[in-house]
């Protein structure tokens, strides 16, 4: 494609500005890249926060770092989001262009994520991250650099969402990455947002977290007064009563008080003193009673049940089916496919985001590297558990084109064009 038919798509939010990927981006267009290191050198990265905004990403990482209901519900979105996936060659010209493109997109998912100590760590851990910030956060966002001679992408560099704020001042309505010390406009080329459940009301994004730390302070309180309750009611209680001696015939009130004292001190002593596995002796005149609930189970499976409640209310703060954390409570087979199906469907409409994506990378990629491809990213939703049903439903499709075809409501090209998509 030529230079001067290229244009570029404008988001309609932030204004932010993202290539129409070409074929060929030429030098004088891959300057609008930068590389790495002179993108952090520029931004001065650092973990410090900023005061404003801040807070409440940092209650949403404390509670899945902590309440490990809400660490296994976003463990759980991420994992089955981030499934294994591969970019696709499309549009090729000839077999020797799409197998340059297929190589060339295989090294791109080795060195397109690094860590903070520059090692590679490849295009599985980078999707595990994105989908882990986008749950946690609601927004994921980054710069897209190059290699210092243009001649390929080099990496992906996240930025945390906590320094994203909408410019209500100079330019209303963009997007700006607001540092301690400095402030920078992010209408630009190189820079990529994804959201979750964005409107015109949160247009940052929507974190699955939002409505349920309330519920989870509760769960946590519920959990401490368990525990102190435990604590103090873990073993059974014993109350020990001393019917004091009787007093001997001229024995002053002094002498039989202290008696009475020392009686009293050594059957205490001796209690104290007995093991899991001994049996106190005592006269008749001591009797040892057990304080508790009369019926401790129920007690328990109040707790339980209450407890129980509040989980519950977080799996569905965050759009997630208890069953899929353990908590299917005897769900049936039938019901609880229907209910990964409907988590699943969810996911694949947060993988089209992902998808558009890394295909903006791939793409960016394969544009700076000269190849007149393009390429599209596609994730690997099936389960083996379920490869028999989806065989089955395969075979039935298969049969009823034939059905089709043989009561001569279809033609044999149309036939042919439905088997083919089948298979």
């Amino acid at each position: 494609m030529c230079n001067d038919t290229r244009a570029t798509m404008r988001g309609s939010r932030y204004g932010l500005r993202y290539p129409a990927l070409n074929a060929r981006i030429s030098s004088s267009g891959a300057g609008k890249f930068q590389t790495a290191d002179k993108l952090t050198r520029t931004l001065q990265w650092s973990g410090r926060d900023i005061a404003s905004g801040r807070y409440r990403y940092l209650l949403y990482r404390f509670l899945a770092d902590n309440i490990p209901a809400v660490s296994a519900c976003i463990w759980t979105w991420s994992r089955l989001t981030g499934a294994p996936g591969r970019f696709v060659v499309s549009d090729a010209g000839s077999e020797r262009t799409a197998r340059a493109a297929e190589e060339r997109l295989a090294s791109l998912g080795d060195r397109m994520y690094a860590d903070l100590f520059g090692g590679r760590l490849g295009l599985a851990t980078f999707i595990t991250e994105l989908t882990t910030g986008l749950f946690r956060d609601g927004i994921f966002g980054g710069f897209l650099t190059v290699r210092s001679d243009a001649s390929g992408v080099d990496r992906f560099i996240p930025v945390d969402p906590a320094n994203l704020r909408v410019d209500t001042e100079r330019h209303p309505g963009k997007l700006r990455l607001e540092l301690e010390t400095k402030s920078y406009p992010l209408d630009r080329p190189d820079f990529y947002l994804i959201t979750l459940a964005d409107s015109a009301t949160r247009p940052l994004g929507h974190s699955i977290l939002k409505s349920i730390p309330f519920v989870s302070y509760i769960e946590q309180q519920l959990v401490s007064d368990m525990q102190r309750a435990s604590h103090n009611a873990g073993f059974h209680r014993l109350h020990v009563k001393i019917t004091p001696p009787e007093r001997m015939a001229g024995e002053s009130d002094q002498a039989y008080t202290e008696r009475i004292n020392r009686y009293f001190d050594t059957t205490v002593d001796m209690i104290r003193a007995c093991e899991v596995d001994d049996n106190p002796v005592t006269w008749d005149n001591v009797a040892v009673e057990y304080i508790g609930p009369s019926r401790s189970r129920d007690i328990s499976n109040s707790w339980f049940m209450s407890h129980r409640a509040m989980i519950e209310e977080i799996c569905a703060g965050t759009n997630l089916a208890p069953f899929l954390l353990g908590y299917s409570y005897g769900a049936t087979t039938t019901w609880a496919d229907f209910k990964f199906d409907i988590v699943m469907r969810q996911v694949r409409s947060v993988q089209t985001q992902l998808s558009r994506f890394l295909e903006w990378i791939g793409n960016v990629d394969l544009a700076l590297g000269g190849l007149d491809v393009r390429c599209r990213y596609e994730f690997d939703n099936t389960f083996t558990y379920r490869a028999v049903d989806e065989m089955s439903l395969q075979s039935a499709r298969v049969d009823n084109v034939l059905k089709l075809y043989e009561a001569g409501l279809i033609d044999q090209e149309t036939a042919r064009d439905r088997a083919g998509r089948l298979i």
